[in-house]
């Protein structure tokens, strides 16, 4: 399997987005298996024509994202994203329940804030 990344030069789109985006949607829909080892900085800058301080800030922001991880020496690889998606949910979740008792809000008033910022986020 080969990482087959397009850059567009003419984008608006900065170059280090293009490649998070892409990396992020393939490794979302498995089309990058969890552990599928990604090409080092150096090479993947090499390869598209970019810079490496390019590519190490969309490994960065993927790392952050919880869509990759860099295992020292061994490389960067697709990490579960399924997991970190969920633990980053939880704990945004955890952090609202805390501010809303903050504020003072009844839990059913906390329900329904979250029950309608999902509605506007997913529709109906």
């Amino acid at each position: 399997m080969t990482l087959k990344i397009a850059i567009d030069a003419d984008s608006a789109t900065a170059p280090y987005e293009q490649l998070r985006a892409q990396i992020s949607a393939r490794a979302r829909s498995g089309r990058l298996p969890v552990g599928y080892k990604l090409p080092t900085v150096r090479g993947l800058a090499e390869e598209l024509g970019l810079a490496a301080n390019t590519v190490a800030k969309a490994y960065r922001a993927l790392e952050g994202d919880g869509v990759i991880e860099t295992r020292g020496r061994n490389g960067t690889f697709v990490a579960a994203a399924g997991d970190a998606a969920e633990l980053r949910a939880a704990v945004a979740a955890g952090e609202y329940a805390a501010e809303a008792r903050r504020l003072g809000l009844t839990r059913a008033a906390a329900e329904a804030a979250v029950s309608d910022a999902l509605r506007a986020a997913y529709g109906t």
